[in-house]
């Protein structure tokens, strides 16, 4: 039987993975990360905050030159990060780059739900509102995507879902949570079949844009991110892209500057997807059987897993 969590006991998560695969992920250093690269997985270091978030910004404008009237294309977008959000809409601006020509998309990750629906965006927390408010709306009218291109996870979400076929995505940009997800794909409850090892890769991969129930840590990591600690301000479910969604996507690009995962979540994952590793206790892990995954890193936002008392 594997470990009991120490953080959730009725939930699966990164704390109940061997001890050993804890020990060499913890050894890792910039330069052992970059050895992780392989064909299919590609680790990339940024010396600058501004670079890292530049370059962060740019896939969107990449992606969208590609789109055309007759075969449009777009990327999925996160809400953490953020910062590259205003730089999409500045570099939009100058170069009047017209989004409604290029027939242009972007699918959102990820939205809270509360009482079994939706937020709506005057929920202070909303991920289409945060989206809107640092980047689209910023954008010149005449410039914007139309708003039937924006693709958010409300409402129907067989829709939504069904959007990956219908237009091209051809980036899912994302980051690491403290629970090692990507959007809100959390590690699953520890319950009936799943009670004594959690659901095999193959298994994971099967879900869809769904409403999940959020693991302890991604509730408490958001109120301690973007509501002051309240924890009463955030929800505990949320509407979330799936993982057939996200292998519908040619790449997948996940920006990790030290502010939404730790040292050693940082790489752990790199591990595990560097040596193919996949284990849903660790979701992001389950990008080791993706054909692209490319893995951003601010090189001063690593760390180390030293131990300092504070």
């Amino acid at each position: 039987m594997r470990k009991i969590s120490s953080v959730a006991p009725g939930w699966w998560d990164y704390t109940t993975v061997d001890a050993e695969l804890v020990r060499d992920a913890a050894k890792l250093t910039a330069e052992s990360m970059l050895k992780l690269s392989r064909p299919g997985f590609k680790v990339v270091m940024y010396d600058t905050i501004e670079d890292f978030y530049l370059a962060e910004a740019l896939e969107y404008i990449e992606a969208w030159r590609q789109s055309t009237p007759d075969n449009p294309a777009g990327i999925c977008g996160p809400i953490g990060p953020t910062e590259q959000l205003p730089l999409v809409a500045r570099i939009v601006n100058s170069t009047g780059m017209n989004l409604a020509k290029l027939d242009a998309h972007f699918w959102g990750m990820d939205e809270w739900v509360q009482n079994g629906v939706s937020v709506s965006t005057d929920h202070p927390l909303s991920f289409a509102k945060c989206d809107k408010e640092l980047c689209f709306n910023r954008i010149e009218k005449k410039l914007r995507i139309p708003d039937a291109n924006l693709h958010f996870p409300t409402g129907d979400l067989n829709a939504y879902s069904k959007s990956y076929d219908q237009v091209r995505c051809l980036l899912m940009q994302g980051g690491q949570g403290w629970v090692k997800h990507w959007a809100f794909n959390d590690p699953p409850k520890r319950a009936g079949k799943w009670k004594n090892e959690p659901p095999p890769p193959s298994e994971y991969r099967k879900l869809k844009t769904r409403i999940v129930d959020l693991h302890p840590m991604t509730v408490i990591q958001n109120a301690s991110t973007s509501g002051g600690g309240n924890i009463s301000l955030v929800p505990t479910q949320a509407c979330s892209v799936g993982p057939v969604e996200t292998w519908k996507t040619a790449k997948v690009s996940i920006w990790q500057a030290g502010c939404h995962d730790n040292a050693f979540g940082m790489r752990l994952t790199t591990l595990m997807i560097g040596k193919k590793m996949p284990d849903s206790a660790v979701p992001m892990s389950l990008m080791a059987d993706h054909p692209n995954v490319q893995f951003n890193f601010f090189r001063p936002g690593l760390g180390t897993c030293d131990v300092e008392m504070h």
